[in-house]
């Protein structure tokens, strides 16, 4: 019923900038949180930042003052700009979202399938 699509992943080199994209679609009432987590091969997945439907937004310690988490009600989107980026972020990145679909109005959770960001030194 709802797919999260993220994009923008790539190879850059440290201290480069990336700005990855998220977009949802399908029978949706309503985006609630959404978040960016991250997961690197043997590690549990990360949550990385996440924000809420008025902006408010948090971040974990590793990327504050990097990373900037955004959104875009009207194009069911969030977004992650990435600066400053060093080897330890490389990870795949995933999207996540508290979604309530036009079907019952109840709130469920998706995931996209990642995007993978490299970080070279």
């Amino acid at each position: 019923q709802v797919q999260l699509e993220e994009s923008g992943g790539g190879l850059v080199q440290a201290g480069g900038s990336l700005r990855l994209s998220c977009v949802a679609s399908g029978s949706i009432w309503s985006l609630n949180i959404m978040s960016w987590y991250r997961q690197t091969p043997g590690k549990s997945r990360e949550l990385v930042a996440y924000i809420e439907s008025d902006g408010t937004a948090d971040y974990t310690d590793s990327v504050k003052g990097r990373f900037t988490i955004s959104r875009d009600n009207a194009e069911k989107a969030v977004y992650l700009q990435m600066n400053s980026l060093k080897p330890d972020d490389t990870a795949v990145y995933y999207c996540n979202a508290d979604v309530a679909v036009y079907s019952d109005m109840r709130v469920r959770n998706y995931w996209g399938k990642g995007t993978l960001v490299t970080v070279s030194s």
